[in-house]
């Protein structure tokens, strides 16, 4: 099965095609490649990423600003710039330039109805500074800063050396996060340490996935800034204060 897999990621790499969210949720574009997921192949778009859309219709109100850390090919970013609206923004961080090239192309064709959606060609890392990327040799979904990622990856198929800024930076030069979400397969710490303004000048809701290695460091740092845990992959009825970072952070803070 593993032989199959791996033979599938190679021959369908370089399809890329739109599709679209269901009607009942937009319709919005995405442009998509088997590179960044064999998902993109079959599987109806209401079904790829379910718990990313549903935290986003939770969390995104007209006229929010979100910031899309790991955009990879950008369902978070389309779907919360259709619920935002054109009074909103969404920022899309993503390092990897392939990918870049695929949500430039998503960001042009969204509606005029949507939030715009402005990609950066960046890492967001602890420090601003030239860093390699390394690029997956399955799914570029799980490509990494060098010293971080999975074994999902598969090894790496190419390096990258590419531009890293933090999110304090960003800071200065983009309007204040409302949602942040956080993606980035293993580097999930040196985003947060390198980058505290956010979450005292702004409080944003956050999303983050968090690697079992470094959840009771992401527990302190959100703690220490009076934000609560939860378990994304609960629904909100059932919903329970965590005491150690979950896989699937939700972080909330209070107000």
């Amino acid at each position: 099965m593993g032989n199959l897999r791996s033979l599938a990621e190679k021959i369908f790499r370089p399809f890329v095609f739109v599709r679209h969210w269901p009607a009942a949720i937009g319709g919005m574009p995405v442009v998509v490649s088997p590179s960044a997921g064999l998902k993109f192949l079959a599987t109806p778009m209401g079904k790829i990423d379910q718990q990313l859309f549903a935290f986003a219709r939770e969390f995104v109100k007209p006229g929010a600003v979100i910031w899309d850390v790991g955009a990879n090919v950008g369902l978070l970013s389309v779907a919360a710039a259709a619920i935002a609206g054109k009074s909103g923004a969404v920022y899309a961080f993503e390092p990897d330039t392939w990918l870049v090239s695929l949500l430039r192309r998503t960001a042009t064709l969204q509606p005029l109805t949507s939030a715009a959606i402005d990609v950066l060609p960046v890492a967001v890392a602890s420090s601003v500074a030239l860093r390699t990327f390394d690029i997956a040799q399955r799914s570029r979904q799980t490509s990494h800063l060098e010293g971080y990622g999975t074994s999902q990856s598969g090894g790496t198929r190419e390096r990258q050396t590419v531009m890293a800024i933090t999110l304090d930076w960003a800071l200065a030069h983009a309007r204040l996060p409302d949602v942040l979400k956080i993606d980035v397969e293993g580097a999930e710490l040196e985003v947060l340490v390198g980058s505290t303004d956010p979450f005292s000048k702004a409080r944003p809701v956050v999303l983050c996935e968090v690697g079992g290695a470094v959840a009771q460091q992401v527990t302190d740092f959100f703690h220490a800034r009076n934000y609560v845990l939860y378990d994304n992959e609960l629904s909100p009825d059932v919903r329970k204060p965590l005491q150690v970072a979950a896989w699937n952070t939700l972080a909330i803070p209070v107000p």
